[in-house]
């Protein structure tokens, strides 16, 4: 088969074209392996460095009737063109790092947060002396305030950005310290020098034993689920970015957007390709900032995906102020059945974190009882506290 200009993240042809099948699915038109299959041959019979051909390849093969060929040629931007890529209006495109615009996607700004660089500013910017300078404590004060800071009150585009850079790091930290651990094997593969050292006194100094060292199997299985409805927009796109950390640290980590549906984020947000990444999660939008049915999408959380995903060394991980248009005997009926497989389920709220709050609303108050830690997530220190948490688990 003939080389294609598409971008390629994944190891091959194969690869990219299952996983734009995935994205097909995910946004509501059926595609699967058989169709992945012939759209495969198909390219071996046109020219595959053509979008055009491959596109009126793709729709003969994928969208059979007026309504899905009406949606596929946007989806088919957002993957294969990363919808945009060719920038026709570049001066839109440089403001875009100042301030994200109304009509912008919460998750589309959030998704390419880390491209901007504007967060890294902060932290970068300088020389040594600069950081020893009273302009450098400074930064350091406004970093200590912003993670104390009610992720609501963040206003500015540049305070934003840098919230989202912190909730990132502070995730993919959090996975990858845990994930570097190493303890004491009688098998391992890494000699543990300190051990062998303080065995050895009693032997004159001689290291008569090797004792040894191995990683540690990874860390619990995270299954993250973020509330994007409208009571949770000013939280989601820093919550967003803290659960991107998570799933680019550990390839197993599952992550879901949940509104009035649900949709499985986790291949978007490990796309290495910002702007594709940006495309993609445009796509899943649809419903951001509008109304929620919590019991609705565990109820389809569980018959869709955790029974394929979720075990004993699972942790869901659920970020929602809990407020829900679905009675509360969905909530309780869903997440009984959750807590049947054996999993932890954490409940993190950022109105926990507000003065006087008490978990009043119905589907908060159904969900209490099966959670194994319900905690605050309205600021940066709220999250950073998590890691404890995981780490005991």
């Amino acid at each position: 088969m003939r080389a294609t200009r598409f971008p390629t993240r994944a190891s091959g042809v194969a690869d990219r074209m299952a996983g734009f099948m995935a994205h097909l699915r995910l946004n509501g038109l059926p595609a699967g392996l058989l169709e992945a299959e012939t759209a495969l041959r198909a390219l071996e019979r046109i020219a595959p460095t053509d979008p055009g051909e491959v596109r009126l390849a793709l729709k003969a093969i994928c969208a059979t009737d007026a309504d899905r060929r009406a949606r596929f040629d946007e989806l088919f931007d957002a993957y294969w063109l990363d919808a945009g890529r060719v920038r026709h209006r570049p001066a839109q495109a440089a403001d875009s790092s100042k301030a994200a615009p109304r009509q912008t996607s919460h998750l589309t700004v959030a998704a390419a947060a880390e491209s901007r660089g504007t967060a890294d500013a902060p932290e970068n910017s300088g020389d040594g002396e600069a950081d020893m300078s009273g302009e450098g404590r400074l930064v350091a004060s406004r970093l200590a305030n912003l993670r104390k800071t009610d992720l609501r009150a963040l206003a500015t585009p540049e305070e934003l950005a840098a919230a989202e850079t912190i909730a990132f790091r502070l995730a993919r930290a959090m996975r990858d310290r845990r994930s570097r651990r190493r303890e004491a094997a009688r098998r391992g593969a890494q000699l543990d020098l300190r051990r062998i050292a303080r065995h050895s006194v009693a032997r004159g100094g001689e290291p008569l034993v090797l004792l040894r060292k191995r990683r540690p199997d990874r860390p619990v299985h995270i299954v993250a689920m973020l509330d994007v409805s409208g009571s949770m927009t000013v939280y989601a796109r820093v919550l967003l970015s803290f659960v991107r950390g998570l799933t680019s640290a550990d390839s197993r980590t599952d992550a879901y957007l949940f509104h009035t549906r649900l949709v499985r984020i986790s291949d978007a947000l490990r796309d290495h390709d910002t702007l594709r990444a940006a495309g993609r999660m445009s796509m899943m939008a649809e419903g951001f900032g509008g109304g929620t049915r919590i019991g609705a999408n565990l109820k389809a959380f569980n018959e869709q995906y955790a029974r394929h995903g979720v075990g004993g060394r699972s942790v869901v991980l659920i970020l929602s102020d809990g407020y829900d248009t679905d009675p509360p005997e969905l909530i309780d009926a869903a997440l009984a059945r959750l807590q049947k497989r054996g999993c932890r389920i954490v409940w993190l709220n950022p109105l926990k974190g507000w003065k006087d709050y008490a978990p009043v609303a119905r589907g908060m108050a159904a969900a209490l009882p099966h959670l194994d830690l319900f905690a605050a997530a309205a600021t940066l220190d709220d999250l950073a506290a998590l890691e404890p948490v995981l780490a005991g688990l």
